[in-house]
């Protein structure tokens, strides 16, 4: 597989489909990578733990979003139970925040969080996205307002009795988020 530069931007008039697994070939332990439907990986994604510059003994965990080049594209690191924010980049420090995500319900069968995107000329609080499904199922949808931009899948096939969830597929529809965005909240909502 050689590596390309992302191919998918926001805008793109057709939905987009990539598929999810932790097993494609090049990736080291514990990282995820989304591939499109011809097995080239678009976006690998590294969860590290990460030292506070605040308080040296605290350590939080990171998830950091890179293209296939391995330019890193948005670091989020969770703030506290059902709180995260994402950051542009990844150059150890937080800087440019792109979004807050905050956890609004879990349950055993179903997890809804409410994400807002930071705007520095708004001073708008209410949320942009809501992403709403099962983290055992891989079954996530989100939504701005009542329209769909993105929604994950298992992948099924004819007469299989059992479905693995090692491998799923993200569908992202027609929209102005940029997919790297809708990569790190799907991360985000697996857990």
């Amino acid at each position: 597989m050689a590596a390309s530069g992302p191919i998918y931007t926001a805008n793109s008039p057709i939905p987009v489909d990539l598929f999810v697994s932790k097993k494609y070939p090049g990736l080291t332990r514990g990282d995820i990578g989304f591939a499109d439907s011809s097995g080239g990986i678009i976006y690998r994604v590294n969860r590290t733990q990460h030292q506070s510059k605040s308080n040296s003994s605290q350590r939080r965990k990171r998830v950091v979003v890179v293209d296939s080049a391995g330019n890193p594209l948005i670091s989020v690191y969770r703030q506290d139970k059902g709180l995260w924010q994402g950051f542009k980049g990844d150059d150890g420090e937080e800087k440019e925040l792109i979004f807050k995500v905050n956890r609004t319900m879990k349950t055993l069968t179903r997890t809804e969080f409410e994400v807002f995107i930071v705007d520095e000329n708004s001073e708008d609080s209410a949320s942009h996205f809501t992403m709403k499904g099962s983290p055992f199922q891989k079954s996530c949808t989100i939504y701005r307002g009542n329209s769909i931009i993105a929604q994950t899948s298992l992948m099924y096939k004819l007469q299989q009795i059992y479905v693995r969830r090692n491998k799923f597929r993200l569908t992202i529809f027609p929209t102005s988020v940029e997919p790297a965005v809708i990569v790190a909240l799907v991360v985000i909502f697996l857990g």
